[in-house]
């Protein structure tokens, strides 16, 4: 699984709650939860988000409350990757389950800035920074996770009887 695309950066601890305000849980559409997400940390995720860009975050990403909504949210807006130091560990599952690429590699997430152009083999376990030439290693996703996220999720996976 191979991802390329320019980061968005964020701090530590950006939980569920600003991934995607408690406010628009009243909906399980993807288009509308995307429209809301980031909005009370980043005004402007929405309206700079490119399909494929990738999120370069710190420690504790998606602390918070379980709910999928906010990996959804994030997928939903074309993020290909998250890159942070750590995952909360309820929103690390849910975003393999909702088919999120994510990955902890603390040294690539400290060293990206915003704007950079990422490419990332998590086959391989490789970031590769492109505009500082800079290149991270992390553990490679195990193959069943891979085949999550590329089926776009368990439930598509159990459907095309991947499992």
């Amino acid at each position: 699984m191979k991802y390329t695309g320019n980061v968005i950066k964020y701090g530590d601890n950006v939980d569920t709650d600003v991934i995607i305000p408690a406010r628009y849980l009243n909906t399980s559409d993807h288009k509308e939860l995307a429209s809301h997400c980031m909005e009370d940390l980043d005004k402007t995720f929405v309206s700079r988000v490119q399909n494929g860009d990738i999120i370069a975050a710190g420690q504790n990403f998606g602390c918070g409350s379980s709910r999928e909504h906010a990996p959804i949210a994030i997928k939903a807006n074309g993020v290909s990757l998250v890159i942070a130091k750590s995952f909360a560990r309820i929103f690390y599952r849910n975003a393999i389950n909702i088919g999120l690429a994510i990955v902890e590699c603390p040294a690539a997430a400290e060293e990206i800035s915003e704007g950079d152009k990422v490419e990332a083999d998590l086959d391989k376990g490789i970031i590769r920074n492109l505009t500082t030439g800079r290149e991270y290693r992390t553990a490679p996703f195990p193959e069943f996770v891979q085949k999550i996220i590329e089926n776009g999720g368990l439930m598509q996976s159990i459907a095309n009887g991947s499992f």
